[in-house]
């Protein structure tokens, strides 16, 4: 059974546009990818101005969870009370997170043990989940065991090693986002120019 030569330009085409729609213009993987490689080098610096992105950060994450929370309370009218109180709550967050980034970070380096512990925990659950159907789920297991570990390190340590910890985790996750947004931005470019 041969295919027409026309039906299978016109799949092509079809598939082109769809992941066009889906992922939209791929410049702009390039540029939150180049982002978060500045981010990561201000954060990476270990200077004040480390502490104060990481702060402005914690601000737009609760912005962008205010306008997530808001969303939802607009598609779900049986828990919307709570999604707009959420909502509220993390738009404070936000305000504050923006007016005192210092502040916000020494509360989050505060509650980062128990952030690594709850992780871990779901990295562990996650990973034994899913062992039927991923090979490598003992990965999952072994860095949810890692991250408890951690928590329980960085729980028992005075702020200054908690900061470090958590500007380490920041900037190399925001190192690897950019690298991975980066080399997606131009996998994505073939994709769309094939």
């Amino acid at each position: 059974m041969s295919l027409n030569p026309d039906a299978v330009e016109e799949r092509a085409h079809r598939a082109r546009a769809g992941l066009w729609r889906l992922a939209g213009p791929w410049w702009l993987m390039l540029v939150t990818g180049i982002a978060w490689l500045i981010i990561s080098v201000m954060v990476l610096r270990f200077r004040l101005s480390s502490i104060t992105t990481v702060g402005v950060l914690i601000g737009v994450l609760f912005l962008l969870a205010m306008f997530n929370e808001f969303l939802l309370a607009s598609v779900r009218p049986g828990w919307r009370w709570a999604h707009v109180l959420l909502g509220i709550l993390f738009a404070v967050g936000a305000i504050w997170a923006f007016a005192n980034p210092i502040d916000a970070f020494w509360a989050l380096a505060s509650v980062l043990g128990l952030l690594l512990i709850f992780r871990g925990t779901l990295d562990i659950i996650s990973s034994t989940m899913v062992r039927d159907v991923n090979s490598t789920w003992w990965l999952g297991l072994v860095a949810g065991i890692l991250e408890i570990l951690l928590g329980f390190w960085a729980s028992q340590q005075m702020f200054p090693a908690r900061a470090a910890l958590l500007l380490l985790w920041i900037g190399f996750f925001a190192l690897f986002r950019g690298i991975s947004e980066i080399v997606i931005a131009f996998e994505l470019r073939s994709r769309q120019h094939v």
